[in-house]
């Protein structure tokens, strides 16, 4: 199936486009990571408690607030759970900083209490609790720092090793600016960021590798082909030539992700909406990020006075 037969994008025309839209939504997921909500992370990181509440009505986030103060419980974060589904309709999240022991059981009970007598919008039923010790909560924050850290590196080397070394920096800096503008939603929406929300972030990284992989091998299967043409038209014929394969590939994937995002219910949320989120930013950054990164290497080295052609040298394998 061919959807854009022939095609003829001029897309390294728009890179100055791309280079703002990338900077607007990095720079303001940065901002509300410094300054507004920081990385909300969740319990299975933070530690502590988390408590789902279930009440028969919209529930007042400033009633809650007030009832469980009046009942004297300190240190709580409440967060309405977002379910398009409405499978978890009417239901906050009240999280409790680390306990130790029996406290856990403490402070559950504090909670119900508090909200029993201070609370009068609606009856409340208490579902799920959560509870993470501070020990696993900080060894899960490493693991992912590293997970996604050898990820990278792995994928670097990969690159280095197949194509040239320009071709895996330019690669693991458009994942990078994914999984930046994605923890960034995460931080402007104030969605907890979970063990499954890592999880979301690792496949994503494999998908836009993937894509940017794809539109790589057609560069330089046609700069091996067309030594005469510049490499802004090899690059931009490229991207041409596997639009189709993109627009297939990506958008039914990400009617996939879309449909469990509003119909898995509140336990996929963060994982659904992570990779809503990234299949469109992954997609996007294989053309308007990792693509004008090797046209840009190569007009570095032509003001250098260097060689201006990217080498296409190794055999495809």
């Amino acid at each position: 199936m061919e959807l854009f037969r022939n095609a003829s994008i001029d897309w390294l025309g728009k890179k100055w486009y791309f280079l703002g839209f990338s900077l607007i939504f990095s720079v303001a997921g940065i901002l509300s990571m410094i300054f507004w909500h920081g990385i909300p992370l969740g319990v299975d990181f933070k530690g502590g408690t988390e408590i789902q509440v279930k009440f028969a009505s919209p529930p007042n986030d400033s009633h809650i607030r007030q009832a469980l103060d009046q009942g004297g419980v300190k240190d709580f974060t409440i967060q309405p759970i977002s379910d398009p589904s409405g499978h978890s309709a009417n239901t906050e999240v009240i999280s409790l900083p680390e306990t130790a022991g029996a406290a856990h059981d403490a402070a559950r009970t504090q909670v119900e209490a508090a909200l029993a007598a201070n609370y009068h919008d609606s009856a409340a039923a208490f579902q799920e609790e959560d509870i993470v010790g501070p020990t696993a909560g900080k060894q899960l924050v490493s693991q992912a720092k590293w997970a996604v850290l050898y990820s990278l590196l792995g994928m670097l080397v990969y690159l280095w090793f197949r194509f040239e070394l320009i071709y895996g920096v330019a690669a693991v800096v458009a994942v990078f600016h994914d999984t930046l503008i994605t923890v960034g939603a995460f931080s402007l929406t104030n969605q907890e960021i979970t063990l499954t929300v890592i999880a979301a972030i690792l496949t994503l990284i494999g998908y836009s590798m993937n894509d940017t992989i794809v539109v790589f091998d057609r560069i330089r299967e046609n700069l091996a082909s067309s030594r005469r043409e510049s490499l802004s038209d090899v690059v931009n014929r490229s991207i041409n030539q596997t639009l189709t394969r993109t627009v297939i590939s990506s958008g039914l994937t990400f009617l996939t992700v879309l449909s469990l995002y509003l119909f898995g219910g509140a336990v996929l949320h963060g994982f659904s909406f992570a990779l809503v989120v990234g299949i469109l930013i992954g997609t996007y950054s294989s053309i308007a990020v990792a693509a004008p990164m090797l046209v840009a290497y190569q007009d570095w080295r032509k003001s250098r006075g260097k060689v201006a052609t990217l080498p296409a040298k190794r055999a495809r394998t």
